[in-house]
């Protein structure tokens, strides 16, 4: 199976996960937070929205062939160095809380937006087709740079790992909200 089946198989995968665990819930449970510094199952779909559409703008300019890297990229082992590194943090099962940047903290409060199971499937379907678009581009030591920040450097290929990790990470934290 070529990895872009792969990620697909996961991310559908995924979005039946959320179908599952959080279809038949009612409002007050999708947005409730534990407390002040936990996100309710609402706000972590969210986070992976606004998160993963951050990286269309790159996915474009790498498709058109105006993608330009930022200077640090093309010094050897720090790509993956950088890859690598946050790979580990968003894979390890969310056993350590990490703080997001602000560019990619959820945006959502109660009851503002009731359709966010819709509005994350239709998400994931948009994320399919843009990683599709990027099969051309795979394998080829393509080096772009986060969304979030410039200088934080890492392969096309490891951003879409990247994501798909992100996106269990956060299903399993909107999962442990309701067990």
């Amino acid at each position: 199976m070529s990895q872009v089946k792969t990620y697909i198989s996961e991310l559908e995968e995924i979005s039946k996960s959320v179908e599952n665990s959080f279809s038949g819930l009612e409002d007050d449970i999708l947005f409730k937070k534990p407390d002040s510094s936990t996100w309710s199952i609402a706000e972590n779909l969210e986070h992976l929205i606004i998160l993963n559409s951050s990286y269309f703008p790159i996915f474009e300019k790498v498709k058109n062939g105006t993608f330009q890297g930022a200077f640090i990229s093309k010094i050897g082992f720090f790509p993956k160095m950088i890859g690598d590194m946050i790979y580990k943090s968003v894979s390890d099962g969310g056993k350590k809380k990490v703080k997001t940047f602000p560019l990619w903290e959820p945006k959502l409060y109660s009851d503002q937006d009731e359709a966010i199971l819709e509005k994350f499937y239709d998400h994931q379907k948009i994320l399919i087709q843009k990683i599709r678009e990027m099969e051309p581009f795979l394998g080829k030591g393509i080096i772009i740079h986060s969304p979030a920040n410039k200088i934080v450097v890492y392969s096309l290929d490891k951003a879409l790992e990247i994501i798909v990790a992100h996106e269990r990470r956060h299903l399993e934290q909107a999962q442990r909200l309701v067990r």
